[in-house]
């Protein structure tokens, strides 16, 4: 049963005011979120976008602020303009309970001079994306000094684009005390390493949990030609990104070059490659630039992919254990995973059978003449890290401020200590590139590429 607002601890005003913008029942996140914290714990939860997080975290941080107090007391940071602009749109409508909360946007790609004039003028709630931030906490035109609440919206975005950095030299400007509140789509192992950093006791709330337990499909095709076959299973499940073991590096490197002329985006990890050829391949693959990997199992380890639509057992495993790893890769967070696995006539397949596996003829299998594989995303490269100082929030600050890109057409960023890569959406990779590259990151020329 779903349960109602009026059964918190909130204020005439502000139940009154949630009543007459709809909000009367609360989504699960907020039922179990909103107790804690109203009493001032921190709190880390999985939340997807849609669940109601906003109001979550949005209503908590409003019903303690001090109005007459005009001073920034709550930092919304969200990994991109548009969310941070999103929210602030939430948070005003649910701030109408009282009259003069000021809820203040600071992101990137927009103009410094107008955000200079209306921090002069104060604000109680600050959204906005960690680059920005900083820019002005550095300069010293905000002060976080009697900041008592903190969120992390989509913290899990904010890592995927290299954020960590700022969100730490944001905190050094931020009182010790203060309630940290974290909301993450996915609960990695980074999450939880940065939540044990910045949070004190954080209570982990993890609504996902009501949904359906992951699941794996697993089919088994006999076929005498293992690389058409593979194709047709492209062709018919349609899977956004794959993971396809071989047993040996040469029949890795062989299948991705087949794969390749058949009009499939392919890239193999083997243990040929040197360091900074395995980056390059990891990178796309992980930030949806390539939708096929091939691996060996040796040269997968350490590999973590946290969607991952299907997986290919290329050749039979040499164990089963190995056939329960190599699949366990599918399926998480909740969705469906395909486990596929090909074999020749002679091989014995015994120890696979049971009720719940299928085995089919791979002459079920279609291939539509027009079928081929493209990635969403191309990678950029730039010929500069960590080393020559560059953060996330630099690239973002140069993609959206001159170049003039949407954040949504912005993926993944990884930085390293002489590159950087970023992920750009297909369609803006020659803008992205042109303006990168006839332009200036931190006042410097940098080479930059398309992988």
């Amino acid at each position: 049963m779903s349960a109602k607002f009026s059964t918190l601890a909130l204020s005439e005003e502000m139940l009154t005011n949630l009543d007459s913008i709809g909000y009367t029942e609360m989504t699960p996140v907020q039922a179990e979120t909103l107790p804690l914290i109203l009493e001032g714990e921190d709190v880390i939860a999985q939340a997807k976008t849609g669940s109601g997080k906003t109001a979550a975290f949005g209503i908590g941080l409003l019903q303690k602020l001090q109005v007459k107090k005009f001073r920034v007391q709550a930092l919304v940071l969200c990994p991109t303009r548009e969310l941070a602009d999103q929210v602030a749109k939430e948070l005003r409508n649910i701030a109408k309970f009282a009259h003069n909360i000021k809820i203040l946007t600071l992101c990137g790609g927009a103009a410094f001079g107008p955000q200079l004039g209306s921090l002069r003028h104060g604000a109680h709630i600050i959204v906005g994306t960690p680059g920005r931030i900083l820019k002005h906490l550095n300069k010293e035109t905000l002060s976080l000094e009697n900041l008592e609440t903190l969120v992390l919206d989509e913290a899990d975005r904010m890592l995927d684009m290299g954020f960590i950095e700022e969100i730490d030299k944001v905190l050094e400007y931020a009182p010790k005390t203060r309630q940290t509140l974290l909301f993450s789509a996915t609960y990695t192992n980074e999450i939880t390493f940065i939540s044990d950093r910045i949070q004190r006791d954080a209570v982990s709330v993890k609504t996902v949990s009501t949904e359906v337990a992951n699941k794996i499909e697993e089919h088994f095709y006999e076929t005498s030609n293992k690389t058409d076959t593979l194709i047709k299973i492209f062709s018919t499940f349609k899977p956004e990104n794959i993971i396809v073991f071989t047993n040996t590096k040469i029949e890795a490197k062989e299948l991705a070059e087949n794969l390749a002329k058949n009009k499939i985006d392919a890239l193999a990890i083997h243990g040929d490659l040197e360091q900074y050829e395995r980056n390059d391949v990891l990178v796309q693959f992980a930030n949806k630039s390539c939708p096929v990997l091939i691996a060996t199992d040796v040269a997968a380890r350490g590999l973590d992919i946290k969607e991952l639509s299907m997986v290919v057992n290329f050749d039979l495993p040499h164990t089963f254990e190995t056939y329960t790893h190599r699949i366990g890769r599918t399926g998480r967070a909740g969705a469906t995973g395909v486990a596929i696995t090909l074999y020749n006539s002679g091989e014995d397949v015994q120890e696979y059978e049971d009720a719940e596996r299928v085995f089919e003829d791979a002459g079920v299998l279609k291939k539509s003449n027009s079928f081929e594989m493209k990635p969403q995303n191309v990678t950029l490269v730039i010929e500069g890290g960590k080393k020559d100082k560059i953060r996330a929030g630099d690239l973002l600050g140069a993609l959206t401020g001159e170049a003039g890109l949407a954040g949504s057409a912005i993926g993944k960023i990884d930085i390293y200590d002489r590159q950087a890569y970023v992920a750009i959406q297909r369609e803006f990779i020659d803008q992205a590139h042109k303006k990168l590259s006839q332009g200036k990151i931190k006042n410097k020329k940098f080479s930059v590429w398309i992988l």
